[in-house]
């Protein structure tokens, strides 16, 4: 892979002196420390649960057999490949950062001046810009799967992952791994080429733990799985004494010799640790500090005492904490290289989702049910919606010299809603469902059940709190296992932004002023969806469904096309209960950014985890939990590609207070007190009515 000159000023830099050094240093260290695991990212990643042994194509075997052979004589050495693979993945994210910088100042000119040289220069970087991202995505996917090559055992060697972490292994039984796991054969695999592959069906417990240590874990996808799914079959604290129990029963033997199954498993042991924490860091240990205090024990005692693995796995430690109270200040220099060196492919990622974005969008239809097709001349009646790369500043309302005063947004009531665009409110709102999205996990969405969470119903009565949930019913967990409840937060924030578009409507006092908001509504929510915020409009179809609302007289009087878009929702909302993979469809996902409805993807779950878990056998039917942890990794996909509009914080805070006011609202008790809420008799008819009436009675009496 050649980079590719990005513009004026950026072909002919080359890497400095100070990069080489650190490229330099990188592989004197890769050379130096082959038998302790690279201090990177371990995590598999969502794609991992959702492509498995898919993940990785014929292009990247290729490309890593070739890798780190200068001569066709030369043998293919592991350290000369990471080497290479660093060098290059370290000069493709710089040019990824200057690249950036690069455009945003084309942009600024070309906004000031709009002249046409401007103009042709700017497609022209796009192009250079996509595939620059296709290029880091690559090299990023084949050191993936470099990694993933790593430490792993035979099958066979799977008893004896076992049998090493015993403490008594005099009195152990032999295992046979038929015991353990149960396989079932398929045709010849499409990426590796051999036939008779077998894939995991089911195993005990014990067996699906050992099954990490597998040479296929990573390439298959099953660590990533795993970390989604076990808690239906162990606790954190039995999973996290299966691993201590390997590398203490290992780590004194691990450095002797690197081709050993004792370092594979001491190696392939830290691995899993690794990627736990990085990817379940919030959902098991920030929510339980005896299993945390377990972990940090252990490293202090046995592991830092031994090699430098242990410091650096109390560094990440400390790092994940920091990042989930939001100190990021408490991490070190090195990690803050790393963490802006993601912040800057997060930001190219960005920019090009937004590159791509007018190309997507046009061929973004919905597959509707027969006896839907009036509302497909809908959908392509787009809004305007601005095509800028870089987001434009929202054109608010607010300004520094504005009469009204936010801090008692329910004194200035809807009017600011009315006068607002829809693009802008749908803009905010969806920053608001973004900030909540993005604070939960894959795991949020399992075992819902136990939390109370229905199908057409509220999730948590509005009278109890989240902590007063009862677990004993329907829960799938084994008994001792912690369950973070931030689904139901994620939820009440859901109902609290249908409580307040139904509050909004009925406590309007004239007719015409409900007929502006509901038009308002309704054009946010299509702008919403055709946004991919499928969150938000589905919470505004939810507050326009509202017994109360929809009996409203201003629906008679809304205009014909607007009041259609109310069947186009209904029509989404077919669309995303239909199926449960539905938004991963195709590579819209990967360009464009999405917000699941929390509901429906819980609904999805629950549906999946329906039946029996185990066979007759007591075993764990592994199939099940794959399919489960492959829908519950799209959170994480659609959590890599957030939105870039820029915030408009003052529109923020003011939808912050409105839906806060009325949250806890009585939909049926606001509307009584409005009458236009009620059908109206019109006075002449009324007395005319009356005056009929006594003619009638009358007449009797002649």
């Amino acid at each position: 892979l050649q980079s590719n000159g990005c513009g004026p000023g950026f072909a002919e830099e080359n890497v400095s002196s100070e990069e080489q050094a650190m490229i330099k240093t990188a592989g004197n260290t890769y050379l130096a420390s082959s038998n302790l695991p690279d201090f990177c990212g371990c995590s598999p990643g969502w794609s991992s649960a959702f492509y498995g042994a898919e993940c990785f194509d014929s292009e990247v075997h290729s490309y890593l057999k070739n890798l780190g052979k200068q001569k066709s004589s030369e043998s293919q050495n592991i350290d000369a490949k990471k080497v290479e693979l660093e060098q290059l993945l370290m000069m493709e994210t710089k040019n990824y950062r200057k690249t950036i910088k690069f455009y945003q100042r084309l942009l600024q000119k070309e906004r000031r001046s709009k002249g046409p040289e401007m103009k042709s220069m700017l497609p022209k970087l796009r192009g250079q810009l996509q595939e620059m991202k296709s290029k880091v995505q690559f090299l990023e996917l084949v050191k993936k799967y470099l990694q993933a090559k790593q430490w792993g055992v035979e099958s066979y060697v799977l008893p004896t992952v076992i049998h090493n972490g015993k403490a008594d292994t005099m009195d152990m039984a032999p295992m046979d791994e038929s015991s353990l796991l149960l396989y079932y054969n398929t045709e010849k695999h499409q990426c590796n080429n051999q036939n008779g592959v077998r894939v995991l069906q089911a195993g005990t417990p014990l067996g699906l733990m050992a099954y990490l240590y597998s040479r296929n874990a990573f390439l298959e996808g099953y660590v990533q799985q795993f970390l989604y799914t076990f808690r239906y079959f162990c606790t954190q604290e039995e999973f996290l004494q299966f691993l201590l129990d390997r590398i203490s029963s290992t780590l004194s033997s691990s450095s002797l010799d690197p081709s050993t199954s004792l370092t594979k498993i001491c190696n392939r042991s830290f691995y899993i640790l690794q990627a736990w924490i990085e990817d379940c860091y919030s959902v098991d240990f920030a929510t339980n500090t005896d299993l945390l205090g377990t972990l940090k024990e252990f490293i202090s005692s046995k592991v830092a005492s031994l090699n430098g693995y242990g410091e650096r796995l109390l560094s990440l430690l400390e790092n994940a904490s920091a990042r989930k109270s939001g100190s990021a200040d408490l991490c070190s220099g090195v990690d803050k290289c790393k963490e802006e060196s993601e912040e800057s492919r997060k930001t190219l990622h960005s920019l090009c989702k937004k590159l791509s974005e007018d190309v997507s969008r046009k061929n973004f239809y919905w597959k509707l049910s027969k006896g839907m097709g009036p509302i497909a001349h809908y959908q392509r009646e787009r809004l305007p919606i601005g095509s800028a790369v870089l987001p434009k500043p929202c054109c608010s309302s607010f300004t520094e010299e504005s009469s009204v005063s936010l801090a008692r947004a329910d004194e200035v009531g809807p009017v600011l809603l009315i006068e607002c665009s829809a693009q802008q409110l749908c803009w905010q709102l969806t920053l608001l469902q973004q900030e909540v999205f993005n604070k939960c996990h894959p795991v949020h969405f399992l075992n819902s059940r136990a939390l109370g969470v229905k199908d057409k119903c509220v999730a948590v009565p509005k009278a109890v709190s989240a902590e007063t949930v009862s677990l004993k019913v329907c829960n799938l967990f084994l008994s001792k296992c912690i369950q973070d409840q931030y689904l139901l937060q994620l939820l009440k924030n859901a109902d609290s932004i249908s409580t307040w578009v139904a509050a909004e409507i009925v406590t309007c006092h004239t007719t015409k002023r409900q007929v502006s908001l509901l038009s308002k509504f309704l054009l946010i929510a299509k702008c919403c969806y055709e946004q991919r915020n499928f969150a938000t409009a589905m919470q505004i179809l939810a507050g326009l469904e509202n017994l109360i609302v929809r009996q409203l007289p201003a629906w008679k009087i809304l205009p014909a096309k607007v009041a259609e878009i109310m069947e186009e929702l209904k029509a989404v909302e077919v669309f995303l209960k239909s199926d449960s993979l539905c938004l991963m469809e195709g590579d819209r996902f990967k360009t464009l950014p999405t917000i699941p409805s929390a509901h429906v993807l819980a609904m999805h779950v629950q549906q999946l985890e329906t039946g029996g878990f185990t066979m007759i056998n007591g075993a764990h039917k592994w199939t099940k939990l794959r399919n489960i942890a492959k829908v519950v990794s799209q959170v994480h996909a659609f959590q890599e590609n957030p939105y870039t509009y820029a915030p408009d914080f003052k529109l923020q805070s003011y939808l912050r207070q409105r839906i806060t006011h009325f949250k806890d609202a009585d939909i049926s008790a606001l509307a009584a007190d409005n009458c236009a809420n009620f059908h109206q008799i019109p006075a002449e008819k009324h007395s005319r009515k009356i005056q009929d009436t006594l003619r009638r009675m009358k007449a009797t009496f002649h």
